[in-house]
């Protein structure tokens, strides 16, 4: 018989506060992970997961309540679209397309993979598919939304397969996109064109750095008026996603968070073309950097690691495999294709944390990776853009055309 733990939700932030702390300590303790720029999230998050796992096999099962998860990821996006100003979309808009051409690609390689080793260990051919783009580039959501499609129209039960291969790939993503980007770096000896060190703020005001170690100079006030402007993103986007659903065009299924991005792009470029208002950039740094630290503390500490025991040896063989193959290609593949340069590095951690997790999960790889290395603003801009919401385009088209061509 298992026991319930429940968790409220004051408590639950109280904890996800810890898991960073926890993170920070062991990361200053353990070369190796300093060396390698493993998030903190990832690593205080996993040891959290791993007791609860421990807990769970005891016959108890902890049930944190986040209430605050989703909307702390929309207070993220929307600080990324607050950074999106015109004259930076102007400067490496042709970028976003760039990428999302090198990501298809990847989709494209990703439900080979899946595919062919599916059916070369006997499965069948569908399940690749649930641990290739479906799961790995797609994350939980795209997971649960085929799942149900596969179980009506294919008879195949998927949601729990499809939940740990998605919760696999956002541990592996996490884990692999530090140690290759910064392979990268100190191959080619790349540097950031701000520099590694100093006050980034004070040489570059408008610049958003999303590093823990930069110095923000804000004040009460300023916090207050970006902290409002972020509510109107948030509240903003779930209107919006409402109106956008009313008009039947919800398949595109376009999460709420791209909504609070894009309202923030209209926000920042609006200020900034009428010039009614200077919206404190150092401020949405901080505020931008304290959302994403919380909401993948919460998103790890509630992992169900034990599900990942329920995958059949074949499917960690092709997910071990799909790993590989993710490293690989950002390593000789979208490194060189976004330019050879410390920007491309960059990206490539980012595509190693979506191309096998989550768009929050490729943010925190390029945020521990600019906390060493120095900023890249074109890399925040590229990467959660084409992550958050193009990409699940082009992967609705890529699988349904892989549908089709299995005969289904």
């Amino acid at each position: 018989m298992t026991t319930t733990i429940h968790v409220n939700e004051l408590e639950s932030l109280l904890i996800a506060i810890i898991v960073l702390f926890l993170g920070y300590f062991i990361n200053t303790k353990v070369k190796i992970l300093r060396k390698y720029n493993i998030p903190e999230p990832i690593v205080g998050g996993l040891v959290i997961a791993f007791i609860i796992t421990f807990f769970h096999f005891q016959g108890f099962d902890i049930n944190f309540k986040l209430g605050m998860q989703d909307t702390l990821m929309q207070m993220f996006f929307a600080t990324v679209g607050l950074a999106a100003s015109y004259k930076l979309l102007m400067k490496g808009g042709s970028r976003v397309f760039l990428f999302l051409g090198v990501a298809t690609v990847f989709i494209i390689i990703q439900d080979a993979v899946g595919v062919g080793m599916s059916k070369a260990l006997g499965l069948d051919p569908l399940l690749g598919l649930i641990v290739g783009s479906i799961t790995l580039s797609g994350g939980h959501g795209t997971g649960a939304a085929w799942s149900q499609t596969f179980a009506t129209d294919y008879g195949l039960n998927t949601l729990e397969l499809s939940m740990a291969a998605a919760t696999f790939g956002l541990i592996m993503g996490g884990i692999i996109g530090g140690p290759i980007a910064q392979r990268l770096i100190n191959k080619h000896q790349l540097k950031s064109d701000f520099g590694e060190s100093g006050n980034h703020h004070i040489e570059h005001p408008d610049l958003i750095t999303y590093s823990d170690r930069e110095e923000d100079r804000i004040t009460s006030k300023n916090t207050i008026e970006v902290l409002f402007i972020l509510l109107v993103c948030v509240a903003g986007a779930s209107h919006f996603k409402d109106f956008i659903d009313g008009l039947g065009i919800s398949a595109l299924r376009i999460p709420e968070f791209v909504y609070a991005l894009f309202i923030g792009v209209f926000i920042t470029n609006v200020c900034e073309g009428t010039k009614c208002y200077k919206i404190n950039k150092e401020t949405v740094d901080a505020l931008g950097t304290i959302s994403l630290s919380l909401f993948l503390a919460m998103a790890l500490m509630s992992l169900h690691l034990w599900e990942l025991m329920d995958l059949a040896m074949p499917m960690l063989i092709i997910l071990a495999v799909q790993t590989v193959v993710l490293g690989l290609f950002t390593y000789f593949v979208t490194f060189r294709v976004m330019g050879s340069n410390y920007d491309a590095a960059i990206i490539a951690g980012g595509h190693c944390g979506f191309g096998m997790g989550a768009t929050p999960t490729a943010v925190m790889n390029m945020g521990s990776l600019v906390s060493r290395n120095g900023p890249s603003p074109q890399a925040f801009m590229v990467v959660p853009i084409v992550g958050a919401f193009f990409i699940d385009i082009t992967n609705l088209l890529v699988l349904q055309g892989y549908i089709s061509f299995l005969g289904h």
